[in-house]
């Protein structure tokens, strides 16, 4: 199989349970709420992307072999580390292209596996860290992970975090959406000193200026 990126960079991870964790992010083309274009964001089952998912002309966007993928990410982790290479699989959705080769391929590089997905499609491969994040009235697929990170809160009222509560996931975080005119953070720290389940998870790269 040829997998297909955007685009490959290496920086701190911003968000949810590991933010502030060096890693690697690889963002796949393609996803299966929103084709990326403008012109059908009102009609997409997911309205609110901030993410450019279309194409390949990203930094180091192509088509990959596995071990050719694995080989890319890996070239951007630091040669001296000692510490294990931790990478991040987005998109779009990468739950539509990763799988077990692709797996293997990592793992036979020592990588320490984390992806973040909508949800919505059953898994080829499992991760080592499975964040979920809902968008929203589309039904889950995956209803058990690490993380269900949460944007808060989302157009018509869909997607209520009282609906994923009892889910089986370890850590549950809401973070504010973004590109509103209102800002939602004292919404967010309300619900969560309320509902002490959930934790409060903010875009810390935006807020630092890096990618």
């Amino acid at each position: 199989m040829a997998y297909t990126v955007k685009e490959i960079f290496y920086s701190l991870q911003g968000e949810g349970a590991h933010t502030g964790r060096p890693a690697i992010f690889c963002r796949f083309t393609g996803c299966n709420l929103w084709n990326g274009r403008e012109d059908s964001r009102k009609a997409a089952d997911c309205q609110f992307c901030d993410t450019d998912f279309i194409g390949t002309d990203g930094n180091f966007g192509g088509k990959y072999t596995a071990e050719a993928l694995a080989k890319q990410l890996l070239a951007l982790w630091p040669l001296d580390s000692s510490q294990q290479p931790f990478c991040v699989l987005t998109g779009g959705e990468p739950a539509m292209q990763f799988d077990e080769p692709l797996k293997a391929a990592l793992h036979a590089l020592n990588f320490d596996i984390a992806m973040e997905t909508n949800g919505t499609l059953a898994l080829k491969a499992q991760p080592d860290w499975l964040c979920v994040s809902p968008k929203g009235k589309n039904a889950l697929a995956l209803t058990a992970g690490d993380e269900l990170k949460l944007i808060y809160p989302q157009p018509m009222h869909e997607a209520p975090p009282e609906s994923f509560a009892k889910m089986a996931f370890t850590h549950f975080y809401l973070q504010p959406i973004d590109g509103l005119a209102k800002d939602y953070r004292a919404d967010c720290v309300a619900y969560c000193l309320a509902n002490p389940q959930w934790k409060l998870s903010l875009q810390t790269h935006k807020l630092l200026g890096i990618e």
